[in-house]
């Protein structure tokens, strides 16, 4: 079956309150989706942001972010008042995402309704706590122990809690318990929330894409509570980093700084924390999209304190191993493999073997320097176990690409799809069009195309800090005109 959906992470969704959340605004979005004939919402990681407000830089891999909760829910509940909520000052521009103001003003508010709601015991919220404790006890220790430190990393804490010994973690459970379950209780909202949003989407014929990192970040409650399972030293400090090694997009590489996984130890226990990680994804998602599935294959190890990529080399990862016990353990998964980047022969292999489909992103088609029609972005070198892209959350909008390349790589894209004399508007329509006509199984085109928005409406810009995952959508943006129109296309491509 053909069939299409929308990339939209949850920030970027219209709201009143400063970002993207469980609003009214984001059900409003699956029934846009619905009326569209669309299949699929692709969604960025759900995890609490750390510093650069990155979702692929989570305090947790199990953990939500307590930004997407609704507050007209808490105000409903009597925990807020409308005055308190309209009084708090989260920002006031319907395009952007101020995280300095959400940081500072919101979190107080979350902690007054957490005071409130004390009054009322919630058996939920007690059972909740229970049955997600064997990762929620450790996350609601790990922040609440961070606020102590003021946001340090764990590595700058006192040496008892940083090194996890009895005494000192029997000392912080029993003093700061009422902050641990803080913690656990925005967790509580944040699932109840959501799996309310995601199951009227299902019911609506919509089904979730997640997106998960490869790794996790090193200022998490994961790299604390389980050093075992990264490439640390003696101090717990990281022995090398993850990245990207250099190319034609970046001459010193891409420095993550993410501590990468002792594979050695990760088979011995049968990738057991692995299949509890994608087992509790698909309680929160249809489909998994993971991100850098190259590094399954080989992954490039940079060490620790360089500042670039220079000098990082390739090891090799689990391979197939890793996705045999996944299957053997969860059964068939829908998992999509996001292969983009360095490809190799042992790569191309991985994810063959693997069975899921691979990403075809056509920003990366059109390559002046290559004119044997080889490139395995043009869609008719595609299969159909694939997924077809305009670009992705890393890249930049159609429009705005169609701006920025040179003069050869344009006139290559013309003499492909046949249209010499376009404006660069109707070429990236004919764009959008294509990925859609192409024979990929599935096609998943970002929010921002379909509007024909510029690089003022880019998601990240990979490398850089600052202006990144901030970019929101209007409620205005969505017309019947749209509607129609996105509909149109897919049906006229077998995709609804």
């Amino acid at each position: 079956m053909r069939e299409s959906g929308i990339l939209l992470p949850i920030f970027s969704l219209p709201s009143p309150h400063g970002i993207g959340c469980f609003s009214k605004e984001a059900y409003k979005w699956v029934d846009f989706l619905a009326k569209a004939g669309q299949k699929y919402w692709q969604i960025l990681p759900l995890g609490p942001t750390s510093y650069g407000d990155s979702p692929y830089q989570s305090f947790s891999t199990y953990a939500g972010n307590p930004y997407f909760i609704d507050l007209e829910e808490l105000v409903k509940a009597k925990y807020l008042t409308r005055a308190e909520v309209n009084a708090c000052d989260m920002g006031d521009d319907e395009r952007d995402i101020d995280y300095g103001k959400l940081y500072a003003n919101r979190m107080p508010l979350l902690k007054k309704a957490y005071k409130r709601s004390k009054k009322h015991p919630d058996e939920e919220f007690a059972a909740f706590r229970k049955e997600n404790g064997w990762w929620l006890e450790d996350y609601g220790l790990f922040m609440a122990v961070k606020d102590i430190f003021e946001g340090v990393s764990w590595d700058q804490w006192a040496e008892d809690i940083r090194y996890r010994w009895d005494n000192a973690m029997w000392y912080y459970k029993t003093n700061y318990e009422d902050e641990i379950s803080f913690y656990a209780w925005l967790q509580y909202l944040f699932f109840k929330q959501w799996l309310k949003l995601k199951s009227y989407a299902n019911e609506k014929g919509i089904r979730i894409i997640g997106d998960i990192p490869i790794y996790v970040a090193y200022d998490s409650a994961d790299v604390w509570a389980h050093p075992d399972m990264f490439q640390l030293n003696e101090e717990r400090k990281p022995a090398a980093v993850a990245g990207c090694p250099p190319d034609g997009f970046s001459a010193d590489g891409q420095l993550w700084g993410n501590p990468l996984y002792r594979w050695d130890y990760h088979k011995k226990t049968g990738y057991d924390w692995w299949v509890k990680r994608i087992d509790n994804c698909f309680t929160l998602y249809d489909v998994v999209r993971i991100d850098h599935f190259r590094g399954f294959d080989e992954y490039f190890s940079i060490p620790a304190g360089d500042k670039t990529a220079v000098n990082g080399h390739w090891e090799k990862g689990p391979g197939i191993d890793l996705f045999n016990v996944l299957k053997s353990r969860l059964g068939e998964k829908d998992i999509i493999a996001e292969d983009l980047g360095y490809m190799t022969d042992t790569v191309r292999k991985l994810v063959a073997d693997s069975g899921y489909p691979n990403m075809k992103v056509l920003e990366f088609a059109f390559d002046a320097r290559d004119s044997s029609g080889s490139n395995d972005y043009l869609p008719h070198n595609y299969g159909t176990n694939c997924v077809a892209y305009t670009g992705t959350h890393d890249n930049e909008t159609v429009f705005g690409w169609l701006g920025s390349i040179t003069k050869a790589e344009k006139k290559a894209l013309r003499v492909y799809l046949n249209r010499m004399t376009e404006t660069d508007e109707e070429l990236a329509r004919e764009l959008v069009r294509t990925a859609i006509a192409s024979t990929a199984k599935m096609c998943i085109i970002p929010i921002q195309d379909y509007l024909l928005l510029d690089n003022t409406a880019r998601i990240n810009f990979p490398s850089t800090l600052g202006t990144n995952w901030r970019w929101r959508m209007k409620e205005a943006d969505i017309t019947k005109e749209l509607t129609r129109e996105i509909k149109r296309l897919c049906s006229l491509y077998g995709r609804v």
